[in-house]
């Protein structure tokens, strides 16, 4: 067995400071009438803290689990029946067509910027087109992360890089109660990639990258490809027979490969090339099927011309217009394909030498 490497964790939060960072949503003067309801939450939660009751509530896993008596956490066993009911509506033919429509601007009128985003503005297009062609839409607006309250992707903690198997689906590091890591939305939209057969993912570019929503979304998707849908046969998080499983022999399975793609990336100056690569190459990966060369779309609005007339520039901009209407009408075809069984990747029954 490989040594499990340790060492880099920080101490426990001292009592002080537990109190300091507990505190900070309540600096509206406005609770201090509650200060001492607060106090007594707070005992908890420290507690909570100190024993590290991430899943307070939990459930003996079942027959169908390779381990029946583990103490399963409910959070984590709603979300995974959620995505096997929404995988079972998505092989039934007589389920309406669905699309997930992807807008990745942190931007709407409801942030700090009080505007749209042109992103926003983009995803109508191809809505439109989506529901003319008697799809069902399913728009996932992610600014909704920098506009709602408590409403949170938390980062990926990288349990993959341990070991695949460490890697639940869907993913169990969150939420973890005993670190007040709460509110994340993910569950919901891993059942909303599920049900989808076809995803668009639209998004401007931000210092050469992937906006932030986008990015944190797609680092909490590794789990559907090659991650472990029996957190039972790690016990959890324990590294030991995560590695042991893995080495045994993993078969990596793609929870949401069989779906169709397409990808809008727009800019100002820079990068729309590469961030359009790197979201079809992850889509590739995790075995997406492309809609087609119109489908994969890079564009500039407003080469090197003012922010503050970015809209207007779109508005002018027929051509890039009709381009993203073009994303639309490629994944309806290729979700109709797909549902008459006309669509697949021509590799798909090779073997790959390097299985990862």
């Amino acid at each position: 067995m490989t040594t499990i490497r340790k060492g880099q964790a920080p101490a426990p939060l001292a009592r002080d400071e537990f109190h300091l960072r507990f505190m900070q949503p309540f600096f509206d003067p406005a609770f201090k009438a509650e200060s001492e309801s607060i106090a007594r939450l707070e005992a908890i939660a420290f507690e909570a803290y100190k024993e590290g009751r991430k899943a307070p509530v939990t459930q003996k896993a079942g027959p169908e689990f390779a381990d029946p008596d583990y103490d399963m956490s409910v959070d984590w066993r709603g979300a995974r029946d959620k995505l096997i009911a929404a995988q079972q509506r998505w092989d039934d033919a007589a389920t309406p067509s669905r699309v997930l429509l992807v807008c990745g601007s942190p931007r709407n009128d409801g942030t700090c910027p009080g505007e749209i985003s042109k992103t926003w503005r983009l995803v109508q297009l191809a809505r439109t087109v989506l529901e003319a062609a008697a799809i069902e839409v399913d728009v996932l607006d992610l600014s909704l992360l920098a506009s709602s309250y408590d409403l949170h992707i938390h980062p990926c903690k990288g349990c993959v890089s341990t070991a695949m198997p460490l890697c639940h689906w869907p993913c169990s590091c969150y939420p973890n109660h005993a670190e007040r890591q709460t509110g994340d939305w993910m569950n919901e939209i891993y059942e909303r990639w599920v049900s989808a057969h076809g995803v668009i993912l639209m998004t401007p570019v931000h210092w050469y990258q992937a906006a932030s929503p986008l990015k944190l979304m797609i680092d909490r998707l590794v789990c559907a490809d090659g991650g472990n849908p029996d957190p039972t046969t790690t016990h959890g998080k324990k590294p030991d027979e995560a590695k042991a499983l893995e080495l045994k022999g993993w078969n990596y399975p793609k929870h949401l490969a069989g779906r169709t793609y397409g990808v809008v990336v727009h800019g100002d100056v820079a990068g729309i090339e590469g961030v359009r690569r790197a979201l079809c190459d992850w889509l590739d990966w995790m075995g997406f099927i492309d809609a087609g060369a119109k489908a994969r779309l890079d564009r500039f609005i407003g080469y090197y011309e003012p922010y503050a007339t970015s809209h207007d520039t779109l508005d002018a901009d027929a051509n890039v217009q009709e381009e993203v209407r073009n994303v639309a009408r490629a994944v309806a075809e290729a979700v109709s394909e797909l549902r008459a069984g006309r669509l697949s990747k021509p590799d798909a029954a090779l073997e790959p030498p390097r299985p990862k």
